[in-house]
């Protein structure tokens, strides 16, 4: 299981791969679980990348449904409204 900050730094490779500090210690799980790899860049120049998995990952957390388990009016709160018409 990631943790929240291993999440959140994996969205950043996703986003703005040239703005992550290499030395952050959430980098090493996800290079060891490959969900990300170092791509040669330019010379002497490497460059974070999602790998396959850590895109599924990314793309699976993306289909989660949040308002599954809260009641319609939150989950959907112009629901009743445009069920009664208004």
């Amino acid at each position: 299981m990631l943790s929240p900050h291993e999440f959140a730094t994996l969205m950043l490779v996703r986003h703005s791969p040239d703005q992550i500090d290499m030395n952050r210690e959430e980098l090493d799980t996800l290079l060891e679980r490959q969900l990300v790899a170092l791509e040669q860049w330019k010379e002497g120049h490497r460059k974070l990348a999602l790998t396959t998995a850590g895109r599924s990952l990314l793309e699976a957390m993306g289909r989660l449904d949040f308002g599954a388990g809260l009641s319609s009016s939150f989950a959907d709160p112009f629901g009743d409204r445009l069920a009664a018409g208004l």
